[in-house]
């Protein structure tokens, strides 16, 4: 069953890496998808399920009797010399003994029971760590595919700043030939278009380098054919959430997989107590058997000797511990110490997690004022730039003034980009703690 699942996995990842080798545009769920079955880690994680599942089977297994059967073939030779003839004989003998044996634990202070449910609880544990490796990955796919977006409305941004400097760049020139403008303030518009020039150079750069970053977290190799799909986003980013805290956390609680994989762990170590606890309590096992045999030394047929020579036996022997050199108390000890220190580990896991979500949900609020703050500062200064373009058109300002708005008008929608994909980022890292789907 093993190597089926082993060889539809192999198949399934082959199948993956050619899908991957066709697809050209990919949404967020596909590079999610993607990159979780690739992950090494998610990888590795999900193999050391399967050991844990092998040692769930091997703990049942030990309530089970065991069964062992022997044969043994046995000759021998001798020669002997009679005192009284002087003359030496030759003779050999042969011998066959079949046995069958079997034992099984009867009593060992529960110690079978609690390994068996430690078992579970190790595979338990072990299936939500592979969860929170898969969680940590997306939001990691998350950022990066956010990033490529942002670095792509950049260059958007940035083209159309040189489009339209461009085309003030053509006005001036006219401007200057007609002798209504100084040479400086041609020189000054020339000079903002080779700056915004090298912003969206910039941009480029930023936008090759997130495109890249996205496809390494995938473990996909770089292609020039990757490219991502831009979700649809409604105009108004601003959703004007209240998110509480303690409501958050609570949530999370029930669903996140690192405290559910915590709380495991601390009854998987609660439980290493009473196994080692069994050593200090006497064991109690049976034994039975059954042996014949044959030998040539008989007049009987082998048949019939492995018939009359069957020997049944059964036994119950106690193993008391009297004096193990403290090796008992010492484990019992130890395992106090590790059970103290899961709880302590659950804590923490706790602790961390309403840590973050205390941050997320103060992000959140920031992000949202962050937001509409940016909004109404790309509002007036969108205002302030029409007017002074208007009046740059119609000879009534200069360049100075007029790149001096154009300036403002850049670095407002600049920080308005920033924060819409801080916003958003910070309702999906919100959507995360609440158990919603990530999506865009």
């Amino acid at each position: 069953m093993k190597t089926k699942i082993i060889s539809i996995l192999i198949l399934l990842l082959a199948g993956i890496n050619l899908f991957a080798q066709e697809k050209e545009n990919w949404s967020l769920t596909d590079c999610i998808n993607y990159a979780l079955e690739q992950n090494i880690q998610v990888r590795q994680s999900i193999l050391t399920n399967l050991s844990n599942q092998v040692n769930k089977e091997q703990a049942e297994a030990q309530k089970l009797p065991s069964v062992s059967a022997s044969v043994r073939q046995n000759f021998s030779w001798s020669n002997s010399e009679d005192l009284v003839t002087g003359s030496s004989s030759f003779s050999g003998s042969n011998s066959t003994s079949y046995s069958v044996s079997s034992s099984i634990t009867l009593y060992n202070g529960s110690k079978l029971k609690n390994l068996i449910e430690q078992a579970e609880l190790d595979l338990q544990s072990g299936m939500y760590d592979s969860e929170t490796i898969k969680e940590s990955v997306t939001i990691s796919i998350l950022n990066a595919y956010l990033q490529v977006l942002f670095t792509n409305e950049q260059i958007k941004n940035a083209g159309k700043q040189v489009e339209a400097t461009s085309e003030q760049l053509m006005l001036a020139e006219e401007r200057l030939n007609m002798g209504i403008i100084s040479m400086s303030d041609y020189l000054q518009v020339k000079s903002q278009l080779a700056s915004e020039k090298l912003s969206l150079a910039n941009a480029n750069s930023q936008y090759a380098i997130a495109r890249v970053s996205l496809m390494q977290l995938m473990e996909l190799p770089v292609s020039d054919n990757f490219s991502i799909i831009n979700p649809v986003m409604d105009e108004s980013v601003n959703k004007n959430l209240t998110p509480f805290a303690q409501e958050v956390y609570a949530t999370a609680l029930e669903i996140k997989p690192e405290i559910k994989s915590a709380e495991y762990r601390k009854e998987s170590a609660a439980l290493n107590e009473k196994i080692a606890t069994a050593g200090c309590y006497p064991s109690v096992s049976a034994e039975a058997g059954l042996g014949t045999g044959y030998s040539n030394f008989s007049e009987a047929g082998y048949l019939s000797q492995l018939n009359d020579q069957i020997s049944p036996s059964f036994g119950i022997s106690v193993s008391i511990p009297i004096f193990q050199k403290k090796q008992a108390k010492t484990s019992v000890a130890f395992a106090k110490i590790n059970y103290q220190n899961a709880e302590l580990q659950e804590i923490d896991t706790k602790n961390q997690l309403r840590k973050e979500i205390e941050q997320v949900c103060v992000d959140v609020v920031s992000a949202q004022s962050e937001y509409e703050a940016s909004v109404e500062q790309f509002n007036s200064t969108q205002e302030s730039y029409n007017l002074a373009e208007e009046k740059f058109n119609n000879g009534l300002i200069n360049s100075v003034d007029f790149l001096f708005e154009k300036t403002n008008l850049i670095v407002a929608e600049s920080n308005l980009l920033q924060s819409k994909y801080n916003l958003i980022f910070s309702y999906k890292i919100l959507d995360f703690y609440t158990g919603n789907q990530i999506t865009l």
